[in-house]
């Protein structure tokens, strides 16, 4: 039996609870970390699915065009290889702005500013027949932590959830890969750890980094509760044991473009 591979782009945000809910649900996960040198494979035939996470680097190229990161080239080819044959994906804050941007989707650094600490989404109504988020709360508690944000969805590409100031929270591209915006895999630490880097950004909008330590780990056994069911259902998903009825129908899938390798 395969894997579910996992991209870490950064050291600072690893799987943390997401592992954990995966490893609960029976999803075995080989862990590349190409911020320390690990090379990335050309293809996902040796993986049951593929999972992509956050990090401080920005999706998109910088003021001299190059990538945020000297992998996100290859990690991109990688996102489109696994929309384009059907490989159970999620992608998390970075994650799923690579995961737009690899389709054609626009990331820019926001101008309603940092979105930072505990806050709620707004399931969409075409969330109602998604296999992952049908059983998502109406209003899921989450955890906020980012400076750019997906302006333009990909063609196709289905909006799940959203918020008032960054209204792409959560989308679907195809009928198998995921992106989220926000947080669902942290911790307290790695919360802590979060404000003691990003201090500069929380003393520029006027909060005290240990009341939105605090207020955020308030909301996390909530964030589980919403989220754990959701991490089970992409595990079964990839594991080849979500029941039938609730496997996407790759009929009804629009067809996305080709864009690159």
């Amino acid at each position: 039996m395969g894997t579910a591979l996992v991209i870490e782009n950064d050291p600072s945000d690893d799987l943390r609870r997401l592992g954990d809910w995966f490893a609960e649900a029976g999803l075995e996960l080989t862990v590349l970390r190409p911020h320390t040198g690990d090379p990335l494979p050309e293809t996902l035939d040796d993986h049951l699915a593929l999972i992509v996470l956050g990090g401080d680097q920005s999706a998109y190229p910088g003021a001299a065009g190059e990538p945020g990161a000297p992998w996100f080239p290859a990690l991109e080819a990688l996102l489109r290889k696994a929309v384009r044959y059907r490989v159970p994906t999620l992608g998390v804050c970075l994650g799923a702005q690579l995961l737009a941007s690899a389709h054609g989707g626009l990331v820019e650094r926001s101008t309603s500013g940092p979105e930072i600490g505990p806050g709620l989404v707004a399931r969409r109504d075409a969330s109602d027949n998604d296999p992952l988020f049908k059983w998502v709360p109406l209003l899921p508690d989450v955890v906020q932590w980012h400076n750019d944000e997906i302006t333009e969805l990909p063609i196709g590409a289905v909006l799940l959830a959203a918020s008032s100031r960054y209204p792409h929270q959560a989308f679907r591209l195809g009928d198998r890969a995921w992106g989220l915006q926000f947080h669902i895999e942290c911790d307290a630490e790695m919360i802590a750890g979060w404000a003691r880097s990003d201090v500069a950004v929380l003393d520029e909008l006027g909060y005290d980094g240990e009341a939105v330590v605090a207020a955020t780990a308030d909301v996390l056994a909530d964030v589980e509760e919403a989220w754990q069911p959701l991490a089970a259902r992409f595990a079964a998903l990839a594991l080849g044991t979500l029941p039938d009825a609730d496997i996407p129908n790759p009929g009804t899938a629009r067809t996305l473009p080709l864009l690159g390798q």
